[in-house]
């Protein structure tokens, strides 16, 4: 009885000497990690709703946003948050080629081809389908960040617009279902990242980059190669997500402001996006690079062959769920009722 009543005040102890230090009105963290670099326009979107956040939560939610790989590096990002090392992230498409490969169903070649079809995503059949299966993840996702639904191919000497100019062309990869598309052209993808993709095409270890159209600016991409081919191949986004028991524990009305201000982001990121790859030829142009707008017809030429390649290994990875998927994405972006 004694070692209990001993216990028992041990613990009433600690517990007092911690309660004295407790202040009720201290801000909640909340620690979120991402890729990108301070200069892109989706990092400046990432901030402006962190900063929204603490407006909605009166500051009770201190929103810690940790870009550059500065504290979790983007592999890590969802297992990271999955373990409750910290709260929140943001991801793009490739990062969950493993974990959840439905996620490349943006890749699918010129499917998401413009800026009208990115704006009616959120809450789309696709869209609430892959927010369900990251949900099984022990993740809740929060926000969708498009980057961009024009891409950017960049080369040497002359642009890479017939499939026959493909044939044997080192060109930088996007994960294994873009990779397919690409090979079905006769091409040789690469996965890696645009930074190392810049410094590969500097050493002559790849032939053409592939990237979104602001990144071929932000990235220098100019500074290596000097010609680039635009076209709608791919839509490329961020999404950003949080450890689903820490989000359920917080009070209602902290819930519902990441949720507003989520909903809030994913519009802000359509428009930052537009406004900087409206002006990225022109810049392009300006660092001495030849542009080409893919017409019609060469897109369909190349739409034959990639999204076929595309669709046989994304298929081939995702099962029953996968064909729902692209399903989905057919009405979707025909605007049919599901």
């Amino acid at each position: 009885m004694f070692k209990i009543k001993y216990m028992f005040a041990v613990l009433l102890g600690l517990f007092l000497a911690v309660g004295s230090g407790y202040n009720a009105d201290a801000a909640q963290l909340m620690r979120c990690s991402h890729q990108l670099p301070p200069g892109s326009h989706i990092a400046k979107v990432i901030d402006q709703w962190a900063t929204e956040i603490e407006t909605l939560t009166d500051g009770k939610l201190d929103v810690q946003i940790n870009g550059a790989n500065s504290l979790v590096l983007a592999p890590r990002n969802a297992a990271a948050v999955r373990a409750g090392e910290i709260e929140c992230a943001f991801s793009m498409n490739s990062e969950w080629a493993e974990s959840l490969p439905l996620m490349d169903v943006t890749l699918e070649p010129f499917a998401l081809r413009n800026v009208e079809i990115l704006k009616r995503w959120d809450g789309s059949p696709p869209a609430e389908l892959l927010e369900r299966e990251i949900q099984k993840t022990g993740l809740t996702n929060l926000v969708w960040l498009f980057t961009t639904w024009r891409t950017a191919i960049t080369s040497n000497d002359q642009f890479l617009i017939k499939p026959d100019d493909f044939k044997g062309v080192r060109i930088q990869g996007l994960g294994p279902h873009s990779n397919a598309a690409f090979a079905a052209l006769g091409a040789t993808p690469v996965e890696m990242a645009d930074m190392a993709a810049v410094e590969a095409l500097r050493e002559g270890k790849l032939d053409a980059g592939l990237t979104n159209l602001s990144s071929a600016l932000s990235s220098r991409y100019y500074t290596v190669q000097d010609h680039v081919t635009i076209l709608p191949l791919f839509a490329v986004y961020y999404n950003g997500y949080i450890n689903t028991e820490w989000f359920a524990a917080l009070p209602l009305n902290y819930q519902e402001a990441i949720r507003e201000a989520s909903r809030k982001a994913a519009l802000w990121a359509i428009e930052a996006s537009e406004i900087s790859a409206a002006a990225a030829p022109g810049l392009l142009r300006e660092e001495g690079m030849k542009i080409h707008v893919a017409t019609e017809q060469e897109i369909e030429a190349l739409q034959n062959i990639m999204r076929p390649a595309f669709n046989r290994a994304f298929l081939g990875q995702t099962g029953e769920n996968g064909r729902r998927l692209l399903e989905y994405m057919d009405r979707y972006v025909t605007g049919a009722t599901p």
